[in-house]
């Protein structure tokens, strides 16, 4: 059988490479750029799955109308549709959420869910999150679509919709406690995230790294001028 993975990410790239070991009688592709998507090669390759993990664009009606095609979204939907659900997660303090596995269809983040898996990212940074997340995807949640007939049900519960977060938002605000400037910072440190900043005078200070012991919250600091 012919599966195929959309992906940006040099984690889910990585993990990619240990799901084909770990399936050697299946047969996987793996696309990383949004011109590579397309219909074209879909129907030469004919994929009983496309699955996205962490993929930047819409997905053109035309692939989803043809190819059943797997969202995997890091809330507990209805509850999150949207952009920047990690950091919209931390920012509330809401730790404990799920992945789900989502039927793509028009709407954004609507479609039917195939099922749920837990996940707690109270702690680590951006970057250690969504490698945690990938090993999930990877090796969890994908296998059951191979190894299984699953079926998707129609969400159930009242919408909740993030907006996605734009880079101005990085500038870490006034009047955090101790553990919301962790998770401000925590939440920007990663591959491809503006880097959580605060401005003081003619001076950017940008934050990475933090660590939080008790009370006691450390981070490496660049300073450069505006």
């Amino acid at each position: 059988m012919n599966y195929l993975v959309a992906t940006t990410k040099s984690w889910n790239i990585e993990n990619f490479k240990k799901l084909e070991k770990k399936f050697p009688k299946e047969k996987f592709y793996l696309i990383s750029k949004k011109e590579e998507l397309t219909l074209d090669f879909l129907s030469k390759i004919k994929p009983k799955y496309i699955f996205f993990p962490h993929w930047s664009w819409i997905i053109p009606n035309e692939i989803f109308e043809s190819f059943d095609s797997v969202v995997f979204h890091m809330t507990d939907l209805p509850f999150g549709r949207g952009g920047s659900p990690l950091q919209n997660l931390i920012v509330r303090g809401i730790y404990d959420t799920k992945i789900s596995a989502i039927k793509v269809e028009e709407g954004l983040d609507t479609g039917p869910i195939y099922f749920k898996y837990n996940v707690n990212i109270s702690e680590g940074n951006v970057a250690d999150i969504l490698s945690k997340v990938s090993e999930i995807i990877f090796f969890t949640m994908i296998p059951r679509f191979i190894n299984e007939e699953l079926v998707p049900h129609k969400q159930e519960g009242e919408a909740v919709v993030f907006k996605r977060r734009k880079p101005s938002q990085s500038e870490i605000p006034e009047g955090l406690s101790t553990r919301q400037l962790y998770d401000y910072i925590r939440m920007l440190d990663g591959e491809g995230y503006p880097t959580a900043y605060k401005d003081v005078g003619d001076l950017r200070i940008y934050f990475k790294n933090a660590k939080l012991e008790q009370e006691n919250l450390t981070a490496e600091v660049n300073i450069t001028r505006r």
